[in-house]
């Protein structure tokens, strides 16, 4: 156990704000990637919209909640682990959230009505990994259940290789069969943020295998 880690145990609580604003912003992201998929499942193109904007909002919530993290950060002696790890887990959440947020945003400006099966399924595994990711952090708090944190990871990158494959597929479909060039890259830039969502979220799961590694 790092010198770090043993020493977190004698700051003041009002100081361990840490593992709730990671809390925070990682049922942020599951919030994001929850309504994209109700968004995409919806045949009701208003209210897709609305969910949308909603997503929009949570963006900015979760770019609030990664301002506070670093400014925590900025003025805590005593971290409960090291403190470039507290900066990566922070900007690996908080891209999970921009790129959920870019491929709601593109779904908007390209005005995608015809939400294809990929596109669909896509949604499903984001949601799955943002899932295993805040189950993830919920157990950095006492490190107790350290192969829980590993189960998920593990979760996570299987989940980003199914995203890999349903996107390869995705798109060579598109090559084969779409022959509307202005089309085929709108559906190809929307595939692409979704799958990089989930590569995000396994930036993520790697940030936390170096803390478990470097902490337990």
């Amino acid at each position: 156990m790092s010198i770090n880690s043993i020493l977190h145990y004698f700051v003041p609580k009002d100081k361990k704000v840490f593992f709730p604003l990671f809390e925070n912003a990682a049922g942020n992201v599951v919030a994001m990637a929850g309504n994209f998929l109700d968004a995409v499942n919806t045949v009701n193109p208003h209210a897709r919209e609305d969910i949308y904007a909603r997503i929009n909002k949570l963006e900015h919530t979760g770019d609030e909640i990664t301002h506070r993290i670093y400014l925590e950060l900025s003025k805590t002696f005593i971290t409960p682990f090291d403190r470039e790890d507290i900066a990566a887990l922070a900007s690996a959440i908080d891209d999970v959230a921009d790129y959920i947020n870019g491929s709601a945003g593109r779904m908007v400006l390209y005005h995608i009505d015809h939400i294809t099966e990929p596109i669909k399924k896509l949604a499903e595994l984001v949601l799955q990994a943002a899932t295993d990711m805040e189950k993830a952090i919920r157990e950095l708090s006492d490190m107790k259940n350290i192969r829980g944190i590993a189960d998920s990871c593990v979760r996570i990158n299987s989940i980003e290789n199914q995203a890999d494959k349903i996107f390869d597929r995705a798109v060579a479909d598109l090559f084969l069969y779409e022959r509307d060039a202005i089309q085929l890259i709108k559906y190809k830039e929307v595939l692409s943020n979704l799958e990089t969502a989930t590569d995000k979220c396994e930036d993520v799961a790697n940030v936390l295998e170096t803390i478990l590694v470097k902490n337990v």
